[in-house]
């Protein structure tokens, strides 16, 4: 039993690192020839793999990009979960997307590149809103439990849903406004400022 998980690990780790190599020779091409011009024929070529291989890792060129963003939504996901019980749903939220601000400090440049990339490509850009959208529904628990009653003509709460969709909009925004200045200001602190138009005063 203990060699089955011994070759299990092993074949995670062999996937993780063919993963990470594809990255790495798509991020390269994408930077020479630019994402539209690059096809998967090409990234597949360039790692020396087949175009069937490729796809056995990921399941399009968009998902080269932002594949991470699935990981980036649990991480987000349980940070918001561990807030103290008593902070309010804005704060909680800014204070949970300092995990994702952590995660992009790891590599400030490879992070700008990114954004370069996505910003550049509209196919890219409604991609990424596309997939950051599916964080909405686990935020949602998490945020409803820290708003009081409601009641409406509807019998529908929404509030969760929009002060989730404000709070990833300032985030968007702040990504964005953080790259015109080539990743020189603090993105924490635009961040901040973003969420602070929204809600003056919090934090």
């Amino acid at each position: 039993m203990a060699e089955a998980s011994g070759e299990l690990g092993l074949r995670e780790r062999t996937r993780r690192a063919v993963r990470a190599e594809l990255v790495s020779v798509a991020m390269d091409l994408f930077a020479r020839k630019g994402y539209d011009a690059t096809t998967i024929d090409e990234i597949a070529a360039a790692a020396g793999m087949s175009r069937s291989t490729f796809f056995r890792y990921f399941t399009s060129k968009e998902d080269v990009v932002l594949g991470h963003l699935s990981t980036l939504g649990r991480l987000l996901v349980d940070a918001l979960a561990k807030r103290p019980a008593d902070e309010d749903a804005w704060t909680a939220l800014r204070r949970a997307f300092d995990i994702l601000l952590a995660y992009h400090a790891g590599d400030p440049q490879g992070t700008l590149g990114l954004r370069l990339m996505i910003d550049s490509s509209p196919e890219l850009r409604a991609r990424n809103l596309e997939k950051q959208c599916r964080w909405h529904d686990p935020l949602i628990p998490h945020i409803a439990d820290r708003l009081g009653p409601t009641s409406t003509e509807a019998g529908i709460d929404a509030r969760p849903e929009a002060i989730i969709g404000a709070a990833l909009a300032c985030l968007e925004a702040a990504n964005r406004a953080w790259r015109a200045t080539d990743g020189q200001a603090p993105l924490d602190k635009v961040l901040d400022d973003v969420m602070r138009t929204v809600r003056p005063g919090a934090f």
